[in-house]
């Protein structure tokens, strides 16, 4: 033994013997790895899915295509505000639910939780948008050069403010920090807290 003392039948140190620290096995490494792979897919995942119902719930503008070019037509700022609104709501939905989901694996490790968090909000922010617009994807140049008349047609679905794009990770780092709050609050009140 590593303090020159013999266990007993009950497997406790004989009377006399130096007390010893009781060291604690961490968690493997894995879990903590696992938690940001699991960010990764899910993030990935539910980007892909939310940009098709993007795509399918986002209002579109409307462009005049005339054989010398396309125009949009008329003003029509709601309906691109409207399409950012409907990006930004789902991306603060999934931001919410996903993290909320990755605390409840490890809520002890917070830290972990912001990382996957912010991760997942990368990958599926990038996912939605691309999946998103690339199913609004309209041919403009293609119909102006093959159109012998005017005819209106869906503008391309793209988001016009970038900051739209910062809305999920906001989401996922004010879920974290909420729960640390909550943990510091409890500690506090905690009779055991110093």
């Amino acid at each position: 033994m590593p303090y020159g003392f013999t266990m007993t039948s009950h497997g406790a140190p004989p009377d006399g013997a130096p007390d010893t620290p009781i060291v604690r096995s961490r968690r493997p490494e894995w879990s903590e790895w696992s938690l940001v792979i699991a960010g990764v897919v899910s993030g990935l995942l539910s980007g892909a899915a939310l940009g098709v119902l993007w795509w399918r719930l986002a209002p579109r503008a409307t462009v005049a295509v005339r054989p010398d070019g396309a125009r949009p037509q008329g003003y029509q700022p709601e309906e691109y505000l409207a399409a950012d609104v409907s990006f930004v709501a789902l991306a603060l939905v999934a931001g919410l639910v996903l993290t909320v989901a990755l605390a409840a694996m490890r809520r002890r490790h917070l830290l972990g939780v912001l990382v996957a968090g912010l991760l997942a909000s990368a990958v599926g922010t990038l996912a939605m948008w691309q999946v998103g617009t690339r199913l609004g994807s309209v041919d403009i140049q293609g119909l102006i050069a093959t159109t012998s008349e005017e005819f209106v047609t869906d503008a391309p679905l793209e988001v016009t403010m970038p900051g739209v794009y910062l809305v999920w990770s906001i989401s996922a780092a004010t879920v974290v920090l909420v729960l640390a709050i909550a943990d510091w609050l409890v500690a506090r009140r905690s009779p055991h807290a110093d």
